[in-house]
């Protein structure tokens, strides 16, 4: 049995149904996120994991163990919310022993554990601050600090970054990970933003309107999306009917929709000589630069297209000018 199962879980406030059936498999020192859209029921999978919210029908396990209906102080999780929650009145280290001292822990023990973890977090020479003294990043990792101090079964993360910088996020993203591989804790991590799943996560589930529309690896995700919502919210993907691909390519396939990386799109302002058959003549309406990536707009018949390429040496194609596609039907997703 995996290390936590979810077993037909169904949640219901009223009549309102939030969680549809969920079946859902995480094992033991996986970091794995949930993702999807606000409203998706992501963290109301997290909270009635941590005993927050009731079951409404179905059973949740851990270690084998039926806990549906354990108290959640017995469920031993620590959990990180986007809020901080640590006491103002109280510094680094006091805020990170006060899960320690509710379990009594020998005085000894609980600063040896209390020093190691405010080590590992970053934050040695901030121990004596107070909340108000921290910029928001130091205080993210003291919360941290607090919530696997006492060595939870499981880490439960609820959109913990999200009312952080960009800057800042990026480099918590990098120190969330090397802790939790450090430790060995099996993490469970809530966002509604696809660049941290992917960055961060060892599986991805993906959840939309209650239900897990695909469970996968990252990379597997980003390539291999099994439905029209996940090719749609995960990374930019062209999306076409497979009616206009057909029209734009001149091929003739049979599915419903069609999906296109923009990375996978060859963009030339000539014709090729070795595929000018399946080059497809286009306008560039748009250049825009995304770091090391230059996103292309281009009108091709009546579809506007992205094409990304690495922005290096090369000259810029301009807004106006006339360009060609090729568009290989092995790099398209058929949904």
């Amino acid at each position: 049995m995996a290390y936590i199962q979810f077993e037909h879980l169904v949640k219901n406030y009223g009549t309102n149904v939030v969680l549809k059936n969920i079946n859902l498999e995480i094992e033991k020192g996986q970091f794995v996120t949930l993702l999807g859209p606000s409203g998706c029921g992501k963290s109301t999978l997290l909270r009635c994991l941590a005993g927050l919210e009731s079951v409404t029908e179905g059973n949740i396990y851990l270690e084998g163990k039926n806990i549906t209906n354990t108290n959640p102080r017995e469920r031993e999780m620590g959990m990180v919310f986007q809020q901080y929650s640590l006491f103002p009145n109280m510094t680094v280290e006091q805020n990170v022993a006060f899960g320690l001292k509710l379990k009594k822990t020998e005085k000894k023990e609980l600063q040896e554990r209390v020093d190691r973890m405010i080590e590992i977090v970053g934050l040695k020479d901030k121990k004596a601050y107070y909340p108000a003294q921290l910029s928001g990043g130091q205080q993210q990792r003291a919360a941290l600090a607090r919530a696997i101090v006492t060595e939870p079964k499981v880490l439960l993360l609820d959109e913990p970054l999200s009312a952080i910088d960009a800057l800042l996020r990026r480099s918590l993203q990098t120190e969330i990970r090397r802790i939790q591989k450090e430790l060995n804790i099996t993490a469970i991590f809530v966002t509604h933003d696809q660049e941290e799943a992917m960055v961060m996560s060892d599986e991805i589930h993906l959840l939309y309107e209650g239900k897990i529309e695909q469970s996968a690896a990252p990379s597997t995700l980003y390539q291999n999306p099994k439905t029209l919502f996940a090719a749609s919210f995960i990374g930019n993907y062209n999306l076409l009917s497979g009616e206009a691909f057909a029209s734009l390519t001149k091929d003739k396939i049979k599915c419903e929709h069609v999906g296109i990386r923009p990375e996978m799109i060859k963009i030339s302002n000539t014709v090729s000589e070795e595929e000018p058959a399946d080059q497809i003549r286009g306008i560039i309406e748009n250049a825009v630069v995304h770091g090391n990536i230059l996103r292309y707009t281009v009108l091709a018949g009546k579809e506007r297209l992205n094409v990304d390429v690495l922005f290096e040496h090369q000259e810029m194609h301009m807004p106006g000018k006339e360009c060609y596609l090729t568009i290989r039907k092995e790099d398209c997703v058929f949904l």
